[in-house]
């Protein structure tokens, strides 16, 4: 296939709706919209979106499962030349009040429910959550049946917008931020990420082609659409090949199987613990996956062979990060199997590349360790903290990744690691700082120290190691409650063990030795 023309989001969308304007784009249950009707619906919200008042540079939040709707919203958004924010719908509302205060949000398109979850009293927390409420958001629009007094039904939309001028589309530039999105780092609040217009067209499309995809395609999408690797990666991978988003609306593995069963997907985009989730179904065996063939994850040798197993045979081993557009090192998805189960494949198009010495910051050679650096297709610096964005830049412009990895003989990276303390659980990035943070908020303890611990489901388990207060004591099962109130539940530590100060493993000048802290737990079997 032809690479799209379009520098925009928006573009993007106006030029597979010309070149295949009936062909199917979007599955959500019995919703199957073509292109052309995806455009339609996309610029109906727009309109409506301008009606209320949202203009180019606005950020508009969106907070709801895989829907039709968060996709006609985010296009919608982004072809008025204004800024999405996808909040996670894991968090806890004092989480998402931060996210929306910080990126200044105005508008918010939220459904009421989510799973069992009443979202819209979650937003009444989230405005009594932080000292001063939500001062910058102004209008909320709710998809579902309960509107409260003040807000817009998402179904208005295309009432509201009918006046709208047909100059409002496509107001973008290809500069533009489209999105911000927020990940977890270093330190104890996570970071926003802006990322532009063009890298979601240039980087998407060269991983769509590790992956030889095209419109035939079909992508199973559980994999949340808040995430880097949802609504920037996969989406505009597929969109850009004109293939087709059969859409789940949250994981469940059992529901997968049957929808992948019955679409007859063809691509995987998930988690090593996600494909372990569906081969340990008990509903495995009844359901046909052959029509699997590619997508993309990132795994262990191991992990890895377990998708393949599943019966995703050409499975492309990625490397990336939000970032960096999500991935920056993609295998061939012919590439033979061996070599693909062990590294992730050579530097996109537009990507640079190179492994630095940890200690004088010079490139280093193939075969040896050292911080995976990226320039070319980055973002253009942290959201509002222009300190952190200079500490992850060097001088000549590549980002320092914090993860550890060397160049092997066929010029593929191989990730060996993390220099950063970040935890990967469940293949999502946690920062440890952040539940250090919350822990520390309890009456009984003196100093806590999270670190990750090997797990074979989870890559790594969250532990938490703790000094209480002289006289204190406390449960495990009260400090998972305790951080039940401020954290989402992947975020809660799975292990806990308690020490007396002295016991912490220092150095000779007395400073926390973090890569020794698993020592202190029991060994698990």
């Amino acid at each position: 296939m032809q690479k799209p023309q379009a520098r925009t989001a928006s573009a993007l969308l106006d030029e597979m709706a010309r070149r295949q304007p009936d062909w199917e784009a979007v599955v959500d249950g019995p919703r199957r919209w073509s292109y052309a009707q995806l455009a339609r619906e996309s610029q109906t919200v727009a309109g409506g979106l301008w009606a209320l008042g949202v203009r180019p540079g606005d950020r508009v939040a969106i907070l709801m499962g895989n829907r039709a709707e968060w996709l006609s919203s985010y296009f919608a958004i982004l072809g008025l030349g204004a800024t999405a924010v996808a909040l996670n719908t894991w968090l806890t509302p004092p989480e998402q009040a931060y996210q929306l205060n910080h990126a200044e949000v105005t508008t918010l398109i939220l459904a009421d429910r989510f799973r069992e979850r009443d979202v819209l009293a979650e937003l009444e927390q989230m405005r009594t959550a932080v000292s001063g409420g939500l001062p910058s958001l102004t209008r909320l629009i709710v998809v579902g049946d309960q509107v409260p007094d003040g807000a817009t039904a998402f179904g208005d939309l295309a009432c509201l917008g009918a006046a709208a001028p047909d100059n409002i589309w496509g107001a973008a530039k290809p500069d533009d931020v489209a999105c911000i999105l927020y990940t977890s780092g270093s330190t104890a609040r996570p970071k926003g990420v802006p990322l532009q217009h063009w890298g979601l067209i240039d980087n998407m499309w060269e991983i769509g082609e590790r992956m030889h995809l095209g419109p035939d395609d079909r992508l199973w999408f559980a994999v949340s659409l808040f995430w880097s690797f949802g609504c920037v990666n996969a989406l505009f991978a597929v969109l850009s090949h004109g293939g087709r988003l059969v859409l789940q609306h949250h994981f469940d593995a059992g529901e997968a199987l049957r929808l992948i069963e019955a679409e007859r997907c063809t691509v995987f985009y998930g988690t090593p613990n996600i494909a372990l989730a569906l081969a340990e179904h008990p509903d495995r065996a009844r359901h046909d996956l052959s029509s699997l063939r590619t997508g993309a994850a990132i795994g262990t040798p191991e992990q890895m062979q377990l998708i393949v197993d599943l019966g995703v045979r050409n499975i492309c081993n990625v490397y990336g990060l939000t970032e960096a557009y999500g991935n920056s090192a993609v295998t061939d998805a012919s590439a033979p199997l061996a070599q693909r189960l062990m590294a992730s494949g050579e530097p996109l198009a537009g990507v640079e590349l190179q492994i630095l010495d940890l200690e004088t910051g010079q490139p280093q050679s193939q075969g040896q360790v050292g911080e995976i650096a990226l320039r070319g297709h980055i973002m253009p610096g942290y959201l509002n903290d222009p300190d952190t964005t200079a500490a992850s830049m060097t001088d000549d412009g590549f980002l320092l990744t914090g993860d550890l990895g060397l160049l092997d003989g066929n010029g593929w990276v191989q990730f060996q690691g993390r220099r950063k303390e970040l935890i990967k659980s469940g293949g999502i990035n946690i920062a440890p700082a952040e539940i250090e943070a919350v822990l520390r908020t309890h009456a009984a303890i003196e100093s806590v120290f999270i670190t990750g611990l090997a797990d074979a489901r989870l890559d790594q388990a969250i532990g938490a190691v703790v000094v209480l207060e002289a006289g204190a004591s406390v449960s495990e099962d009260a400090l998972r409650q305790h951080c039940r109130h401020s954290l989402a539940a992947y975020k809660v530590p799975q292990h806990f063990v308690f020490v007396a100060a002295k016991d912490l493993p220092v150095t000779s000048t007395e400073k926390l030795q973090r890569n020794r802290l698993a020592d202190l737990f029991p060994i698990r079997r």
